[in-house]
């Protein structure tokens, strides 16, 4: 028997639902568990977040590598003598290092949402906010995430899930 609001199992005469709270009124059926939206999307979340990081880490050694080498052989590839070489070839590198420490953030999130980690859901929150500002696949991925694990009911359900997995 289980919970028609969270899906949670509810024993014979009982009279509240231990995980929501909702009365129990009348008889409570007796029918598959109901999957929250947590539940039903955390998986495809946390490979989507893997699969996202990975495309991060070649986007971030690709600055790198046009940080060290191409950007200080401006000079003798022809470049104006006003351009500042030792800025940009610093600006990238800065970049791709805030990237790649992003998408090893990204690996750490998406391993934590498929084991159900109860940091998980914070790192990804976060995560998902500056996604946002990464056009088109970065803002697709943080709204996703924002639909998935803001709402405070994906809270309740995502830690019931967390006791579960731990």
């Amino acid at each position: 028997m289980f919970c028609d609001q969270c899906g949670s199992s509810v024993q014979a005469g009982q009279a509240f639902c231990s995980s929501c709270g909702k009365p129990i009124v009348g008889p409570v059926s007796l029918s598959v568990p109901f999957r929250g939206r947590v539940q039903q999307h955390t998986q495809l979340l946390g490979i989507l977040w893997l699969a996202f990081s990975a495309l991060n880490v070649l986007g971030g050694f690709v600055l790198l590598v046009l940080g060290g080498t191409l950007f200080p052989h401006l000079r003798a590839m022809g470049a104006p003598p006003e351009t500042p070489v030792g800025f940009l070839s610093a600006l990238m590198s800065t970049l791709g290092i805030l990237i790649l420490a992003k998408a090893v953030c990204g690996f750490i999130a998406g391993r934590g949402l498929l084991h159900h980690d109860e940091w998980a859901r914070t790192l990804a929150l976060v995560l998902a906010f500056i996604s946002l500002f990464s056009v088109p696949f970065g803002t697709a991925l943080g709204v996703y995430t924002l639909w998935v694990l803001l709402p405070s009911d994906s809270q309740r359900e995502y830690d019931s899930l967390a006791a579960k997995a731990a």
